[in-house]
């Protein structure tokens, strides 16, 4: 890798900082992540008066969720044509549509609450089993992503290879399948 390249994609904040503190930080703030959204979803009961435009903010969110898929599948394509720099930037750039989708979710869901399933039939195991699944796997792939920008930014790239070839396809998943449960659930409600 050229001296170019990684003075381009390092920060020397990253580099100096000890792999065993970043991981535990990366872990703690998933973690509170997490907590966070379990009390938002599940112990937290929706507003009284909901706003107008709340409404709009599950077809929002799956728009966020198509970007940060979008700019996944482009990030891919240039690691494959070893342009580091503009597979960083797209990996940035689903970075943030993935920030502003969690900013939507949690907006929502501090005004709805938790939104129970409608559907009845065949219909209720194949979302149930696509919900579960996007819920695991988002719980993962949060430290995944944020692993792989620490290493990234550290300039350890052999690490940042080896954890990206499990963020990516999960990743993928994620913002797919939150697509997925977008369209199943505006088909009942």
């Amino acid at each position: 890798m050229s001296t170019n390249f990684e003075h381009e994609v390092t920060i020397d904040a990253f580099k100096n900082l000890k792999v065993a503190r970043a991981v535990v930080a990366i872990m703690v703030a998933s973690g509170l992540v997490l907590i966070f959204l379990f009390w938002l979803l599940y112990f937290r009961e929706g507003a009284e008066v909901i706003p107008q435009w709340v409404y709009s903010l599950p077809t929002v969110n799956a728009i966020f969720n198509t970007i940060a898929t979008i700019f996944l599948v482009m990030a891919f394509v240039q690691i494959k044509k070893r342009d580091f720099v503009m597979h960083m930037r797209y990996n940035l750039a689903a970075f943030i549509a993935s920030a502003f989708f969690l900013i939507s979710y949690v907006l929502y869901h501090n005004f709805i609450g938790h939104t129970p399933f409608p559907g009845e039939g065949a219909i209720r195991p194949v979302y149930f089993t696509i919900l579960i699944s996007h819920i695991i796997l988002s719980v993962v792939v949060v430290p995944l992503i944020l692993s792989s920008f620490f290493f990234a930014f550290a300039g350890k790239f052999e690490i940042h290879r080896k954890i990206s070839k499990y963020t990516f396809p999960i990743w993928i998943y994620v913002s797919v399948t939150g697509v997925l449960i977008y369209f199943i659930l505006n088909a009942f409600i």
